[in-house]
């Protein structure tokens, strides 16, 4: 889960069939405005299928896999946020409720699997390793303290060992669910 002023990936929509005036409108406005330090990719998710023409060769064809939708690598501040809103050909944010409510950001499980059909691997800053003591911040065993037995950095999960009723229980939780324990 993204909070306030911490990077995270945003879906905003566009007109169909306007995705890339928009993107290129977004990119030039990031540049111009100086927002290269917090607006940091656009993304628009597109795959490519062969097709038989009439005449029987084949041809590329490049499909937008989500029309009308463009994916943004943000930090979403007052500025970053009204440069993307205020953009030619964005039609705003989803998950935003208008009324300056603040978009809701992709979780993990959502756009990871998105990246990776573009070929782009999502590095991960943890701040814990195998072995490390941490806190469980959610679920049900929020605020007990685990051992960190392994990491899945393509799946974003951290495999933790709970004392439950006195036994070492491995448990595999999201990396955001789980603080080092200094």
């Amino acid at each position: 889960m993204a909070y306030e002023n911490e990077r995270a990936w945003y879906v905003i929509q566009s007109y169909s069939g306007m995705e890339n005036a928009a993107k290129t409108n977004l990119e030039r406005r990031i540049k111009s405005m100086n927002m290269e330090n917090y607006i940091f990719r656009v993304l628009i998710p597109e795959t490519i299928r062969l097709e038989k023409k009439k005449n029987g060769e084949m041809k590329e064809v490049v499909e937008k896999q989500f029309p009308g939708y463009i994916f943004v690598d943000m930090i979403v501040t007052d500025e970053s946020w009204f440069v993307v809103r205020n953009t030619p050909m964005v039609t705003g944010f989803l998950g935003s409720s208008g009324g300056g409510a603040k978009p809701v950001p992709l979780s993990n499980d959502e756009i990871i699997p998105i990246l990776k059909s573009c070929g782009i691997t999502l590095e991960v800053a943890t701040k814990f390793q195998v072995g490390d003591k941490v806190r469980v911040l959610t679920g049900t065993f929020v605020g007990q303290e685990a051992t960190v037995e392994k990491m899945d950095l393509e799946k974003q999960e951290v495999t933790i060992l709970v004392d439950f009723f006195g036994r070492q229980t491995p448990t595999e939780i999201s990396f955001d669910e789980v603080e080092k324990v200094e």
